[in-house]
């Protein structure tokens, strides 16, 4: 994947597949201010250069299930490099974890977990410290309401290094 200089029109591309997720050439070029093939050419360059990943829908879940949310913090054993890899290979098999962040400080990692009921959950927890994936100690947040769950606009962003990017060196 070759990397390039993102210019307006990228970033109006980029900002429009990430409102509206996947449209027509037509709609799109609509959205951005460009005729459909130029704009549809721009697009496919975005995607071949790795800047779009995917297209998805965002489902409301809650809708439907009543979930459980719990965050877990965990503190492995030793930190070897093949103990973060035994761990992290173990998270990617566990459909309810949504979200693992390697951290740094206190903690090793922060998971996600979202399940159909808090017992649910404690058996997860349960059969990883069963796994013996060298998990020394954890912590849980079980979450309440979300008070806002969104992305970062990637116009604002640009703009924001494009600011920045004009500012004078501080002395």
């Amino acid at each position: 994947m070759k990397k390039f200089a993102l210019d307006d029109v990228d970033i109006r591309i980029l900002n429009a597949v990430q409102q509206h997720g996947q449209v027509s050439k037509s709609r799109l070029g609509e959205l951005v201010n460009l005729s459909s093939t130029p704009c549809l050419l721009r697009l496919t360059k975005l995607k071949n250069a790795g800047y779009i990943t995917g297209f998805s829908g965002r489902i409301a879940l809650h809708k439907m299930f009543d979930l459980t949310s719990v965050y877990v913090t965990v503190s492995l054993d030793s930190h070897r490099r093949s103990d973060f890899d035994i761990f992290e290979k173990y998270i990617h098999t566990v459909d309810e974890i949504v979200e693992c962040y390697a951290t740094g400080g206190g903690n090793d990692y922060v998971l996600k977990f979202i399940t159909l009921s808090l017992l649910e959950f404690q058996q997860l927890i349960e059969s990883m410290l069963d796994a013996d994936i060298g998990i020394a100690r954890y912590y849980i947040y079980v979450t309440t309401k979300t008070i806002k769950s969104s992305e970062l606009s990637v116009a604002k962003l640009a703009k924001k290094k494009r600011d920045r990017e004009k500012l004078p060196p501080s002395p």
